[in-house]
């Protein structure tokens, strides 16, 4: 019988998260795991983006990790999370999908899955919940930065999503109240 072809993939978030090396204990608990399940991991088939948004796909470690998966290279693949795979949902869907076309199987330290429905919604939560707070994040910034760069005349433009127009006593002129009026 073959050995088992294992890999791993860890990645980091944000500038803070280099700097704080969280990526050290990404990589720490998977070996644990890994050395706990009695397998080791060919130093190539360690797929480690320390540098790069988990908002995108387009990473160097990915893409290989990608490449090695669909030639079937890897029989099993070790993840911290599934945001460490990929921050937006979307993304996670696409990428679990090609990894179980190709027959690997995926450990996820946090939480087993694909035993039940309600397992794969609570793999599911975080992602979409994290996507609704980046575009929240995103739509605020975009929304003041349209406001500071329009004069002030609050009427001259249709408003920001969020923001309610509040006059001003002398009702000649208004203002954007951009968050909870």
């Amino acid at each position: 019988m073959q050995p088992l072809r294992v890999a791993l993939d860890a990645r980091v978030s944000s500038g803070q998260q280099v700097t704080d090396a969280t990526i050290a204990s990404q990589i720490a608990a998977l070996d644990a795991r890994l050395a706990q399940d009695g397998v080791r991991v060919l130093s190539e088939h360690r797929f480690i983006d320390d540098r790069d948004s988990g908002n995108t796909v387009l990473r160097p470690a990915l893409e290989r990790l990608r490449d090695a998966v669909a030639t079937g290279l890897v029989d099993r693949l070790y993840v911290h999370s599934p945001d460490r795979l990929a921050r937006r949902y979307a993304y996670q869907v696409v990428l679990m999908d090609e990894v179980r076309r190709a027959g690997t199987e995926v450990v996820f330290l946090n939480r087993a899955i694909g035993v039940s429905a309600d397992d794969d919604l609570l793999r599911q939560g975080p992602g979409i919940v994290a996507e609704y707070e980046r575009a929240k994040i995103l739509e605020g910034t975009v929304n003041l930065a349209s406001v500071a760069s329009h004069s002030h005349n609050a009427h001259a433009r249709t408003r920001p999503v969020g923001a309610s127009i509040t006059a001003v006593r002398d009702t000649t002129s208004s203002h954007y109240c951009v968050g909870k009026p």
